[in-house]
């Protein structure tokens, strides 16, 4: 005995879908649904018509209108690529749009909020013209970035120098064998074994990276190029325990210029990005929003691991102190 199908009114139907009886009618107008018959001639709507009948109601939400859904819905209409370029194509301008109104709020906050006394203030050295740059809030992580010589080492040192407690974390790092302090050793071996079971590859670059993050002393650390000589792997493990950090770790500054350790998709509320531009204008904030200021500078100077290690120990040249 074949068990029967199950079949919604046209307001069960509406209701199940979260729109009115009136779309369902406007759609069954327009050609893109054709509901069943009861016996009297009502309108019914079985399984095929309501997957249907959703797939029009997901479409209309991605802002399609009836007669692009339509296209879509013909297997065998050549316009169906042509009306997917143009939806994206508008809500990337649309995005663009809200990104540009957005900034322009924040920009009016700022002048209406009163300004705070700034944590740290200077002038900017070279490679700038001696612009004042001031830092009023610091995050849990906060990222600088920049394009090759454009100064991000420069100002993550005059930071270590004028914030209260900070320490820069060169490239020479060297690997903490056999430390003394058996606390720090413990340490760097339970936060390795963690990073190694997340997928990271054991390295001296990593254990060196390691000791420096779990050193007592700095209430804030700068970390010049934070990726060196760690692989795509180990990158993504270590900002991930980095992120899940207990609430009251000491703040980190981490230059990068890898997309492994600055995903823009995945940065959170406690999390800010410093762009160096390319042409020594002063530091700018960036929000990780497409469409913002200094967003897609931000995004160019991002690499996969592999291409950012080809220009692993490049010095930036520097003019002869008289």
């Amino acid at each position: 005995m074949s068990t029967p199908v199950p079949v919604l009114t046209p307001a069960d139907a509406a209701k199940s879908l979260g729109i009115s009886t009136k779309a369902l009618r406007i759609y069954e107008q327009r050609g893109l649904i054709t509901p069943l018959r009861s016996a009297r001639g009502w309108r019914a709507y079985g399984p095929d018509q309501m997957s249907r009948a959703a797939e029009i109601v997901a479409l209309r939400g991605l802002g399609f209108s009836l007669a692009q859904i339509a296209s879509l819905l013909k297997e065998d209409d050549p316009g169906r690529a042509q009306t997917l370029n143009a939806q994206q194509t508008d809500l990337e301008r649309q995005l663009r749009e809200v990104s540009a109104k957005l900034e322009k709020v924040r920009g009016l906050r700022d002048h209406l909020e009163p300004p705070g006394t700034p944590l740290v203030a200077f002038d900017l050295p070279w490679p700038w013209g001696g612009e004042r740059f001031e830092l009023s809030d610091i995050r849990a992580l906060t990222y600088i970035v920049g394009p090759l010589f454009s100064g991000k080492t420069k100002l993550a040192q005059r930071l270590a120098e004028r914030l209260p407690g900070a320490a820069f974390i060169g490239l020479e790092r060297l690997p903490n064998n056999g430390s003394a302090d058996e606390g720090l050793n413990k340490r760097v071996i339970q936060v390795m074994d963690s990073l190694v079971e997340a997928g990271a590859a054991p390295s001296d670059s990593l254990i060196a990276l390691l000791a420096a993050l779990e050193a007592e002393g700095p209430e804030i650390l700068l970390i010049d190029m934070v990726e060196q000589g760690l692989d795509e792997a180990t990158q993504q493990a270590l900002i991930a325990h980095l992120r899940w950090r207990d609430g009251k770790a000491r703040p980190l500054f981490l230059l990068t210029r890898s997309s492994a350790i600055l995903d823009l998709a995945a940065v959170g509320p406690d999390e800010a990005i410093l762009l160096c531009p390319a042409n020594h204008s002063p530091p700018i904030w960036v929000a990780p929003t497409p469409g913002a200021r200094g967003y897609e500078v931000v995004a160019s100077c991002l690499a996969p691991p592999e291409v950012r290690a080809r220009s692993e120990g490049v010095i930036a040249w520097r003019p002869k102190v008289a």
